[in-house]
């Protein structure tokens, strides 16, 4: 396979394993990555994790607060890339930078494109019940997500993954059809098939409002949203004007006629609650200043006494 000179561009974790996969088979002369951001209890600074790996290795990192800046442009165009390799990184290019590489641009996007187009593509999979994802490698133009599609691979999926289980199965294989993506590019055996736009959805930037439960909704529907955003931002609701976040749910054969919302169990033996149709099972919840912890033990030592509501 050639030894193509590359460019990476990535930010979270998501993208490590693909710099990994590129630092054993090509010459990595630049990795560029968000500027380092305030995060965890104390809010310090920290690197991301692409900066991170690419430290440890030795590799010349860049962290321009605007990648499409006349500076930067200029620095990427001085380092002669044959390929830009963008996972996960947090800009959009402009198309000066994309006309770069002598190769092209090649993105890693974690979804079976047309369909999930966007930011948030894993998240809005789960949240929308779908049954099959996977990652598609493309070469990018100026448009979102809209550029030619390379390979793809495909993953199932069952009712109960959720995003942190996705998040990682789908990162190792990025990795991998990344790989073969420049091996097929390199033999000349790489295939180039145009999006059809009819065909495509969008799956925008999630907020933290994103989360909030309405209890009105099926029990399929509230379950497939706590997965879809396990991690960041998490789904919520409200009991007795406190905000509670709820990680981790069981879809239930049972039915009820009591309001959405409604705490039909809450004690040591479990959390029901009733939904627009169907009974959802809380497995694991968070208590306003609280950890996150099963529902059993949170009861055990916080009785929730019955009537009461999820809700507003």
């Amino acid at each position: 396979m050639k030894r193509f000179r590359v460019v990476f561009m990535g930010t979270p974790e998501f993208a490590v394993p693909c710099l990994a996969a590129l630092a054993d088979c090509c010459e990595v002369i630049g990795v560029v990555t968000q500027p380092d951001r305030p995060r965890g209890r104390g809010q310090k600074l920290r690197p991301s994790p692409v900066k991170a790996w690419a430290e440890a290795r030795g590799l010349t990192v860049y962290q321009p607060e605007k990648v499409k800046t006349e500076e930067f442009t200029a620095v990427l165009e001085k380092m002669e890339p044959e390929l830009i390799i963008v996972v996960a990184f947090g800009q959009i290019l402009s198309q000066r930078i994309l006309d770069i590489p002598s190769y092209g641009c090649i993105n890693v996007h974690a979804s079976l494109l047309p369909r999930y187009r966007g930011a948030a593509p894993m998240q809005w999979c789960l949240i929308n019940g779908e049954r099959k994802t996977g990652v598609t490698t493309m070469f990018m133009d100026a448009g979102l997500d809209t550029g030619d599609m390379l390979l793809k691979s495909e993953t199932e999926l069952s009712e109960n993954t959720n995003l942190a289980e996705l998040h990682d199965t789908l990162m190792e294989q990025g990795a991998s059809l990344l790989r073969e993506t420049l091996e097929r590019l390199s033999e000349g055996t790489l295939p180039r098939e145009k999006q059809d736009p009819s065909l495509s959805n969008y799956a925008p930037m999630l907020t933290k409002d994103t989360g909030k439960i309405d209890w009105s909704n099926s029990a399929t529907d509230i379950h497939n949203l706590v997965r879809g955003l396990d991690s960041w931002p998490g789904a919520y609701t409200f009991l007795n004007g406190e905000k509670y976040k709820i990680w981790r749910t069981r879809m239930t054969s049972e039915t009820s006629s009591a309001a959405p919302g409604e705490l039909l169990l809450a004690d040591a033996k479990g959390l029901f609650a009733a939904t627009g149709r169907g009974v959802l099972q809380v497995l694991e919840l968070q208590a306003p200043g609280g950890k996150r912890m099963g529902a059993g033990d949170y009861l055990r030592g916080h009785a929730i006494e019955l009537p009461a509501r999820f809700g507003d």
